[in-house]
């Protein structure tokens, strides 16, 4: 599966119309937590990645997303200049899908199908 899918993480990027590259100011507990709390950053910065791609799907735009893997993150903020104390959770390719995609079949299920009681 990982050798199918960092490719086309690569391609959809290289072929989106705009890469969005996200920043966020990390505090010194993000990466080595000491509470909960101390995760704030990260998680805000999540939800902001999340309500990008329900607004880019709402217009019509279909987005891709890659995690960068290692010292990536950093090689690309000494480039393109952030501070220090920012970090790069992913890239986000926004652009018109393909005229020929494929067409994803939705699933429908009944609340009952997916309802558990006393096990997972």
């Amino acid at each position: 599966m990982y050798a199918v899918a960092m490719p086309r993480q690569y391609s959809m990027l290289m072929n989106a119309s705009h890469v969005i590259m996200l920043f966020f100011k990390s505090n010194s507990g993000v990466l080595k937590p000491s509470c909960v709390s101390s995760l704030n950053p990260i998680s805000s910065i999540w939800c902001v990645i999340e309500n990008i791609f329900l607004a880019a799907t709402a217009k019509g735009l279909a987005c891709s997303m890659r995690i960068p893997v290692g010292a990536e993150g950093k090689n690309i903020a000494d480039v393109i200049g952030a501070p220090e104390n920012y970090l790069l959770p992913c890239y986000i390719g926004i652009g018109y899908p393909a005229d020929d995609k494929p067409e994803v079949e939705q699933v429908q299920y009944k609340v009952e199908q997916k309802m558990h009681f006393g096990k997972w």
